[in-house]
């Protein structure tokens, strides 16, 4: 016998992973590469004041490349455009909440734009790569930023 699904949500009793999704924005000033990032509020305790990548949940029945401007918007008041594919990160352990599979997209802003914290972040500003480092970084973003260092 087949499962019965939720309606509403979709739940069907299978544990499965929540899928996130993340903006990555960059700039060059001063010859520096900059990211426009967020420092995080209290959730999770882990992570609070840590720099991460504007992003969060994809909501059901939303698709990822919607759900990544929205949480752009939320979270740094930026409009993004042209979403792709940078890189996926699902490793069982890099939230400490849940499983989380990572979508991480590229995303173009306005180079020039004033990002403001909003949602459940406590700061945004566009911060250099080279002082993001391991230890004021949330979870696996310092990956990220290690990609688009090489890549640039």
């Amino acid at each position: 016998m087949a499962r019965r699904g939720c309606d509403v949500c979709g739940a069907d009793g299978y544990s499965s992973p929540s899928v996130t999704v993340d903006a990555v924005a960059t700039r060059v000033r001063n010859g520096a590469i900059e990211a426009l990032m967020i420092q995080r509020g209290a959730n999770p305790p882990e992570w609070k004041g840590k720099w991460a990548f504007p992003g969060g949940f994809v909501d059901v029945g939303e698709d990822p490349l919607d759900a990544v401007l929205r949480e752009l918007r939320e979270e740094t008041g930026v409009y993004g455009r042209n979403p792709t594919l940078l890189s996926v990160l699902g490793s069982p352990g890099r939230d400490p909440r849940k499983h989380c599979v990572g979508l991480f997209y590229r995303v173009d802003v306005d180079g020039d734009s004033k990002p403001s914290a909003g949602d459940d972040a406590v700061n945004a500003d566009w911060v250099p790569l080279g002082m993001m480092d391991a230890e004021n970084v949330a979870g696996d973003h310092i990956q990220v930023i290690g990609m688009i260092s090489n890549a640039e």
